[in-house]
């Protein structure tokens, strides 16, 4: 969810460990910022809600993560913490705490293989999973090709998971209901995860996806 109460202070900038540099996770940080704006402007990351994160190293897995509590619209290059493979933020490395759904971050990074993921709060996405619970279906759709799929002859599903604050029961349902063709899930009652290759990939198929969603909306008010 990442609704909080702001906090301050920077998340990058207490030593890095061995393998990542307190200029790499800046760096990441910065990235984070400017996506994260970016979705605060469409209206998606209202309040303090939401959380984006990149993948710095694979083994050991590390991730930096959207600092908890902070607006994303106003995140600065600091307001990101280095997280392990559980999403727990690395002993001596932040100042900040890390989002709540780190573990599920680091858990799609881990199961798909993506560079990035985008946490998102849409209302077409909560709104759509609650008409759909079972999973929402698109085909014959140009906007398909942004996903990667084919516009004609395949549908797609949009997996629904049932909302759990456990990160690894949450990860668990996300594993079991993914369809390893769509780079996103919904969580009812809660948002919508996206995830891509890298930063850009993951912000476009968000993109898509919500668009996708918002015309599912407009077709069933006909």
């Amino acid at each position: 969810m990442e609704i909080g109460t702001g906090t301050t202070g920077a998340g990058a900038g207490s030593g890095a460990e061995p393998g990542v540099g307190d200029e790499e996770v800046r760096q990441a940080g910065a990235r984070l910022a400017t996506e994260a704006a970016r979705f605060a402007s469409f209206g998606w990351m209202r309040g303090t809600s939401g959380n984006l994160s990149v993948v710095l190293t694979r083994d050991p897995l590390r991730l930096a993560v959207t600092a908890s509590g902070r607006d994303k619209g106003e995140l600065t290059a600091d307001d990101v913490v280095l997280v392990d493979g559980a999403g727990a933020a690395v002993p001596g490395t932040a100042a900040g705490r890390p989002s709540a759904e780190a573990g599920l971050h680091a858990r799609v990074a881990r199961l798909t293989g993506a560079g990035a993921v985008v946490h998102v709060h849409t209302v077409a996405a909560v709104a759509m999973a609650r008409r759909r619970p079972g999973g929402i279906v698109f085909r014959d759709l140009e906007m398909l090709k942004g996903l990667g799929l084919p516009a004609e002859g395949t549908a797609a599903r949009l997996p629904v998971l049932t909302n759990s604050q456990d990160m690894t029961v949450l990860g668990d349902r996300l594993e079991a209901a993914r369809d390893p063709r769509m780079p996103a899930v919904i969580v009812a009652g809660h948002g919508l995860y996206v995830w891509g290759a890298d930063l850009l990939q993951a912000r476009h198929h968000a993109e898509v996806v919500q668009w996708l969603l918002e015309l599912e909306m407009e077709a069933g008010r006909g």
